[in-house]
């Protein structure tokens, strides 16, 4: 983190380089018994980096991220009574989509001002959620009532790459540092079978447009003086 003493010599120096964020999230939720990066959600926001030196950077977002999974429907089951009326019809089809505003902290390193690769954390505040099961709205399933926990902390890794002038294409992965929920599974005859912790698992492919980009890092403004 940057100390407060040197705030004001950093916006008197004008470092921090300004970003513009958009781009696609390519997402799967680790425990869910679904396998693929089938649910796409958009990954927009702004972002300030502050070089300390230029090859070391710290960058701060702010981000609006959509997260979830998809299953298409694969079969047909009814459900029946014990009188033989239909009252479920299984279909297989699985329909997660979480909203989150989020935080993500980076260290990056920039080699020779071409491609920077960096780590660090993310906070995520889960704002929407819808859930269906078999084509059907489960209704329980709320920000407020849960069972998906409204705070995710993630784990990032990133590289970005200039594409022209300003503009960066940036590939990134997330993967969750504590569990969304634990589920309990059943077969369609009401069967247990496993209970499992759930993890988001995810990579974003998105373009970054800087701002004062060609700006000095803080080593060299305190070398002019």
């Amino acid at each position: 983190m940057v100390s407060v003493a040197l705030l004001p010599q950093i916006s008197s120096a004008q470092v921090i380089r300004g970003m513009l964020i958009g781009g696609v999230n390519f997402t799967q939720v680790d425990g869910d018994e679904i396998y693929g990066f089938h649910r796409q959600g958009v990954n927009l926001g702004v972002g300030a980096m502050i070089p300390f030196t230029r090859n070391w950077s710290v960058t701060l977002e702010t981000l609006f991220s959509q997260k979830g999974s998809y299953q298409a429907p694969f079969q047909y089951f009814e459900q029946k009574d014990t009188l033989g009326n239909v009252i479920a019809i299984l279909t297989g089809e699985y329909d997660l989509r979480m909203n989150y505003v989020e935080v993500p902290v980076l260290i990056q390193y920039t080699d020779k001002d071409v491609v920077s690769a960096g780590v660090g954390v993310s906070y995520g505040r889960l704002v929407g959620i819808t859930e269906k099961e078999h084509g059907n709205q489960v209704t329980t399933t709320t920000v407020s009532n849960g069972p998906y926990k409204t705070d995710n902390w993630e784990i990032i890794g990133d590289i970005k790459l200039p594409l022209y002038k300003s503009l960066r294409i940036n590939l990134r992965y997330s993967y969750s540092l504590a569990k969304l929920r634990t589920r309990d599974f059943y077969n369609i005859y009401g069967e247990y079978i496993k209970t499992r912790d759930q993890f988001h698992n995810l990579f974003s492919i998105r373009l970054i447009w800087m701002f004062n980009d060609k700006g000095k890092s803080l080593q060299e403004q305190r070398e002019e003086r």
